[in-house]
C-alpha cells in the first residue's frame, strides 16, 4: 500500500506513541487492579485514529492499581500514572489529572467501566468542531437507558439533579454525569474558583465557570460494573450537600467551618446525653460525671470531624491516636479561653447570656483553627 494512502488509523496506530496527545482521558482510580487494563484495551480500540492518552490518579490504592498502570504504561507511553499518597477524594484527584497534562481537550471518565468508552470519539468530534466549551455523557437524556439503575438510584438521582439546577443553575439533564470532555480553556478559567469537594466534578466546573459554558451532550448507556466493589457509600450525600454549600454561601463562609459548627452541635447533645445519664439516673457525682461526658463529647467529635469535616485528610492508623491527643489538647486551651473571655465579658457589666455567647464563639473559632493545622493539617493541604 503506498504510504501516502494509508488510513489515519494505521498511521496513528504505527506512530501513536510518537504524537503529541490531543485528548488526554483523566481516570480517577482506587481498588480497580482488575479493569484498569480492561479500560487501556477498549479506549485504544475506541478512539483510533486519534492521538490520546491515559491519566490514572491513584489514591495509593492497597491492591496496587498504581503498579498495573505502571506495569501498563512501561509497554504503551500513552499510558501514565499520577500516584498521590495521603490524599483522597475524587473531584481533587480529576484536577490534578488535568493539570498534569498538556492536552488541549480533556475527558474524565470512571475506571470502573461502567461508562462507554465508544462514546468518546463522537463526544470528542463534537468539542473539536468547535461551538461548545463542554460535551456531556447524559444518563437521563432521551435515549439513553437506564436499565443499569434501580428505582431508588434512579429517584435519588432526580432529586439531586433538581437540587443542582435549582442552587447551582446547571441547566443539564445529567448534572452530575462523571463522563465528560471539556476544552483547556474552559477548565482553566474555572479552575480558580473550584471546591474539589466530593465526587461530582462537572457540577463544580459548570458551577464555577466565570462565564456560561456552551455546552451539548449525548446520551449513553451505563453499564453495570464488571469487577471491584462501588465506591459509592452513605457520606455520598454528605459530600454533595457540602458542595452545593461551598456554591451557595461559600464566598462568605468557609463550609469545612459549617461542617465543624455542625459537628460540635452534635458534640453538645452528646455532652449532655452522658452527663443527664450519669448524674441523673446513676447517681454519680457532678465533677466525675462532667468529666466523663466532655471527654465522650470531645472524643465524638474528633471522630465525626475526622468522617467529615476532614473526610479528604482523615488520620488512619497510629495517627488516628495522635490526631485524638492534639484535638482534646486544642479543645482544653479552647475551654480555659472560652472561660476567661466570658468571665472577663461578665464582669464588666455584660449580659451573661451574650458572656457566654462569646466565649463559645471564641472557642469555636480557636478549635476549628487549630485542629486544622495541629490535627488534620500538619503540613498537608486543607
Amino acid at each position: 500500500m503506498d504510504a501516502r494512502r494509508e488510513p489515519r488509523s494505521s498511521t496513528f496506530e504505527r506512530r501513536g506513541r510518537q504524537l503529541p496527545a490531543e485528548l488526554a482521558i483523566v481516570v480517577p482510580v482506587f481498588n480497580e487492579v482488575q479493569n484498569v487494563p480492561l479500560l487501556v484495551d477498549a479506549v485504544a480500540k475506541a478512539l483510533r485514529g486519534i492521538a490520546w492518552e491515559l491519566v490514572f490518579v491513584d489514591d495509593n490504592s492497597p491492591d496496587g492499581t498504581a503498579s498495573e498502570v505502571r506495569s501498563l504504561a512501561s509497554h504503551d507511553s500513552r499510558v501514565r500514572i499520577v500516584h498521590r499518597f495521603d490524599r483522597r477524594g475524587l473531584s481533587s484527584a480529576c484536577v490534578e489529572g488535568i493539570l498534569s497534562t498538556a492536552a488541549p481537550f480533556i475527558a474524565v471518565m470512571d475506571g470502573d467501566m461502567q461508562h462507554d468508552e465508544c462514546v468518546l470519539a463522537d463526544m470528542f468530534e463534537r468539542i473539536r468542531e468547535g461551538g461548545v466549551d463542554l460535551v456531556i455523557g447524559s444518563r437521563f437524556l432521551e435515549g439513553s437507558p437506564t436499565d443499569a439503575y434501580s428505582h431508588r438510584r434512579l429517584m435519588l438521582s432526580e432529586l439531586a439533579t433538581k437540587l443542582a439546577t435549582r442552587i447551582v443553575g446547571t441547566p443539564l439533564t445529567d448534572p452530575m454525569s462523571g463522563f465528560f470532555i471539556i476544552t483547556r480553556d474552559a477548565f482553566m478559567a474555572s479552575l480558580p474558583r473550584l471546591s474539589s469537594i466530593g465526587f461530582k466534578i462537572l457540577l463544580d466546573v459548570t458551577a464555577s465557570a466565570p462565564a456560561t459554558l456552551r455546552i451539548a451532550e449525548v446520551p449513553f448507556r451505563f453499564r453495570g460494573r464488571q469487577h471491584g466493589e462501588s465506591k459509592l457509600d452513605s457520606l455520598v450525600a454528605w459530600e454533595f450537600a457540602q458542595l452545593l454549600l461551598d456554591k451557595t454561601i461559600g464566598h462568605v463562609v468557609p463550609v469545612r467551618f459549617v461542617s465543624f459548627v455542625f459537628v460540635g452541635g452534635m458534640g453538645l447533645i452528646v455532652h449532655f446525653a452522658v452527663l443527664t445519664i450519669l448524674f441523673e439516673l446513676l447517681a454519680q457525682p457532678f465533677w466525675i460525671a462532667q468529666a466523663a461526658a466532655t471527654l465522650i463529647a470531645t472524643s465524638s467529635n474528633f471522630f465525626l470531624n475526622n468522617i467529615l469535616t476532614y473526610r479528604d485528610q482523615r488520620l488512619t492508623g497510629r495517627r488516628l491516636f495522635t490526631g485524638w491527643l492534639t484535638f482534646n489538647l486544642v479543645c482544653l486551651i479552647g475551654a480555659l479561653g472560652n472561660v476567661g473571655v466570658a468571665k472577663w465579658l461578665f464582669e464588666h457589666d455584660n449580659f451573661w447570656a451574650a458572656a457566654a455567647l462569646a466565649g463559645i464563639a471564641i472557642t469555636t473559632v480557636w478549635n476549628y483553627a487549630m485542629s486544622s493545622i495541629f490535627t488534620w493539617g500538619r503540613g498537608r493541604p486543607s
